[in-house]
Order: C-alpha cells, then structure tokens, then sequence
C-alpha cells in the first residue's frame, strides 16, 4: 500500500539563532517511513538532500518571472539595471521576509515603486502580485532521475530533506512532487548554518561525521555542511541564483561534486 505524506501532524519549532536574537523557524516533517534494515559499507549512514534545484526545477520559475517583472517596467528602467535593482531590494529585504516567492513579491512591489518613485499604478501592483500568485501553483518538476535514485539509495541509508523557503510553499512543493514517502523526515529551515546540519544529522541520524549533504548551492548546502564536519556533494543547476554563489571549496578531503543525482548510488558504493 503506498502512503501518502500529510502535513497535519507537523512539528513547529522554534529555536534560537547563532546570530542574534532572533529566533530561527523549523519545521520537521517527522515521516513515518522505517530506517533501513541494511546500511551501505563505511561509516555514511545519512543522506541529506536539498529540495530546490536538486529535486525538483524551481530557480528557471524565478528567472521566468523576473523577464515578466522587467517586460511590465520597461519604460521605467533598463532590464538589466532593473534586475540588478530587485535583487539589492531582495539581500536587503532578507532579515525581514526569509527566502521564497512571497519575499520575492513583496521586493518586485517595492522596487517597482522605488523605480517609479511612488507611481506605480495600482494595476502594476495587482499584475506583480498575480505573477507571484502564479509562482506559488506553478506545476512542480522532479529532475531526472530523482525518484529512482532516491529509491535506491532508501534502502541502504537514511534519506532526509533539509529545505529553506517559505514553509506552505515548500510543504506543497514536497506534497505536489510525490516524493514524500521516499524520505525518513524532512526539515525546512528559515536559514542553513553548521549548526543546522549538526542539529539535523543529530536527530535523524547517527551524527553529523556521519552524514552526507547533497545540494546545488554551494553556499547552503555544501559550505556549512562541511565546515559541521559532513560530507558535502555539489550538485550544479544549470542556474545559480546571485545571493547563492560561492568559491569551490578546495581544502576539504569530504567535498565531492558530481553532474547528476543519478551518480551518487554509485559513488555510494551501491
């Protein structure tokens, strides 16, 4: 009988922040779904993925409607310009929205009105705000070789998300992919530190020495990963979103990069 992941019986916790007083918000999806009864040989015995980019496409909606945003200012400001606009609006507006489309709608509306200085029209504003609504029921698209490879892999290992983004959106994303089931939990996150991988590989699995992190950025996935003492695999997409950017590390022995999900069995030894 296939199960299916409900969202009802989620866990809300709230947890104090490295950086300061405020306070960071978790969601655990505590998933039903038993711990393997034979692990890979070695000492790997959690598999962490990111959602977005390496699950399933997400940043190609962002860019789409970024073209859409520039197309409605054209006679305001220069494309490029304009872009470049929207993402200070966005690194500034961070600390107060967190990452997704909801924060992502709320900076095209405050830049349109920056750029307008205060005349955006009141149907610029509505036609901002029905592309963002479009963004939240845009179809979700596994990668290819996702779901074989997450099935593979579940019999041998732990398998775990660790998300950030806006916690309805990322909730329906996961319910939409059908890939919920695959996963032993998930944990959606306002911010990826090494203290969230410490955590994280600590409750779900047997330490963060332990552990493997698999993710497209750099930055999230991979960097505070490893500084945590993981496993870090890179996984590019074919788009970087600007804020996600990173240098390749190249001093740690446990990172690893490979061009498509579909490799890790095998790297895993399976």
């Amino acid at each position: 009988m296939t199960r299916t992941l409900t969202f009802s019986h989620c866990n809300v916790l709230y947890r104090k922040s490295r950086q300061g007083p405020r306070r960071e918000l978790t969601r655990a999806l505590i998933v039903s779904k038993p711990s393997p009864k034979h692990l890979a040989t070695g000492d790997i015995t959690t598999l962490a993925f990111d959602a977005d980019d390496t699950l399933w496409h997400n940043e190609t909606i962002f860019r789409l409607t970024e073209e859409r945003f520039a197309e409605l200012l054209r006679e305001d400001m220069d494309s490029e310009l304009l872009i470049e606009r929207l993402l200070s609006t966005e690194r500034r507006n961070l600390r107060f929205y967190g990452y997704g489309i909801k924060g992502f709608t709320l900076s095209m509306i405050e830049t349109a009105l920056e750029v307008t200085e205060g005349r955006a029209s009141a149907k610029l504003i509505s036609e901002i705000l029905a592309a963002g609504r479009e963004m939240l029921t845009h179809p979700v698209e596994t990668l290819p070789g996702v779901r074989a490879t997450l099935e593979a892999l579940g019999e041998h290992f732990r398998v775990i998300v660790i998300t950030k983004g806006d916690l309805f959106d990322q909730e329906r994303k996961l319910a939409e992919s059908g890939l919920g089931e695959l996963f032993n939990a998930v944990e959606i996150v306002s911010e990826k530190t090494d203290e969230t991988y410490h955590r994280c590989f600590s409750q779900h699995g047997t330490g963060v020495e332990q552990g493997v992190m698999i993710g497209n950025s750099l930055k999230s996935d991979v960097l505070p990963a490893l500084r945590a003492g993981a496993w870090g695999v890179h996984i590019p997409y074919h788009i970087t979103w600007a804020m996600e950017k990173a240098e390749v590390p190249t001093d740690y022995p446990r990172f690893l990069t490979l061009p498509d999900i579909s490799e890790l069995p095998k790297q895993l030894g399976l």
